[in-house]
């Protein structure tokens, strides 16, 4: 079925809210136990179907965004929803996030009367969309990684009808691992370094096109450098609980977190991206430290929850082994965030067979600039839908 064909879409906002209950409060103001989410409902004018799609994302909100708003003028309702962290991740927990989306999922069956419910995972919410499934269908989840009681077994959470990874990387954690900069040795001074492994160091002889001996020793060093600050998260939580104050938090700051070789060697994860020096977020060596860098502000159990590359369990590729229902990965060939590793990654954890990949070829990650592109990962999708009989 051709895309070609628009759609007036009406945008209809939406909150839900339920009672949880919880020693402390995570998020800004309101009341203690009552949580709280917003979504819209972007529903095509004169289209019956049965059929929605959930966008959501762990922090962001996806409102605004060119996929959702581009499927929804293709005839396909979409939800795009915020979580219960919007636009602050300093105290987001994994776990919790999924509790808010099975309240989507249900109020998109029960209360919208869709039947068939898709998981639309873009980004950064391609590997909650495999997180949530698997917990769906087979949930043991009762704390978080810190050790909190969060009731995701015994939620109900109910499973989706297939699963969709659009421009989507593997995790938070493990994405984030892949972007810290290996060179700072001093969590709290970050201009101690590892003169060998700054990547903007212009005297630094280990320089791009990098071998693949330097590649190795930097990515072992990411990894000690997020095992270092597990540890610290650690011994803080544990001296609070020996002091009587476990029920405290403590936020901290990290700093460098825009340093992938990927970004200075376009040989790295090849792929059509723009560069060399250039992410999704603009020059890599700034974005590296400034403010609304990735993970730049966080606390002790939002570490371990979401950043964690040992501890955080909302690994896209791990969770698709549980998955049972169809998937789809699109990827996008000029992306500058979530390059080819990323889906090859997804698809490898995916172990049943009924797994399809696309490539839209020249297509960045936000589809800035590119209705053609665009339109050609809508089709891709309504296409898939309609071959799976997903579509009612």
């Amino acid at each position: 079925m051709s895309t070609k064909a628009k759609y007036e879409v009406e945008r209809i906002p939406f909150h839900l809210h339920w009672q949880e209950k919880s020693p402390f409060k995570e998020t800004y103001a309101g009341a203690l136990d009552t949580i709280v989410v917003e979504g819209q409902h972007l529903k095509p004018k004169g289209v019956v179907s049965k059929t929605v799609l959930i966008f959501m994302h762990p922090t962001g909100t996806m409102n605004l965004l060119p996929m959702p708003n581009a499927l929804a003028a293709a005839g396909i309702p979409c939800l795009t929803c915020a979580s219960r962290y919007p636009h602050n991740d300093t105290a987001l927990i994994m776990e919790k996030v999924l509790l808010d989306l099975g309240h989507y999922v249900r109020y998109a069956k029960e209360k919208l009367g869709y039947e068939k419910v898709i998981m639309a995972g873009w980004s950064g919410g391609g590997s909650l969309s495999m997180f949530y499934q698997s917990q769906a269908e087979n949930p043991t989840i009762t704390e978080t990684p810190a050790g909190d009681a969060v009731d995701v077994k015994g939620a109900g959470l109910v499973p989706a009808d297939a699963v969709l990874q659009l421009a989507a990387h593997v995790s938070r954690a493990i994405t984030l691992t892949e972007w810290l900069d290996a060179s700072i040795l001093d969590e709290l001074d970050p201009s101690k370094k590892d003169s060998a492994l700054d990547l903007y160091d212009p005297d630094n002889p280990n320089g791009p096109p990098y071998s693949s001996e330097f590649v190795a020793r930097y990515r072992q060093a990411q990894i000690a450098r997020s095992a270092k600050i597990d540890a610290f998260v650690w011994d803080k939580l544990e001296a609070m609980k020996r002091e009587g104050r476990p029920n405290e938090e403590f936020a901290f700051v990290v700093h460098g977190t825009m340093a992938d070789p990927r970004w200075l060697d376009l040989s790295i994860d090849a792929n059509d991206r723009k560069g060399p020096n250039w992410c999704f977020m603009g020059e890599p060596r700034i974005v590296n430290m400034m403010p609304a860098g990735l993970a730049r502000y966080t606390s002790l159990r939002a570490w371990l929850s979401q950043w964690s590359y040992k501890h955080s369990r909302a690994d896209g590729p791990k969770c698709a082994g549980d998955v049972t229902v169809p998937v789809l990965v699109v990827e996008n060939s000029a992306d500058d965030g979530c390059t080819p590793s990323h889906a090859a990654r997804i698809m490898a954890g995916i172990k049943h067979s009924d797994k399809e990949f696309h490539v839209v070829n020249g297509a960045t990650h936000y589809y800035i600039g590119q209705p053609e592109k665009m339109a050609e990962a809508v089709e891709i999708v309504k296409g898939w839908l309609e071959k799976k009989n997903l579509l009612v």
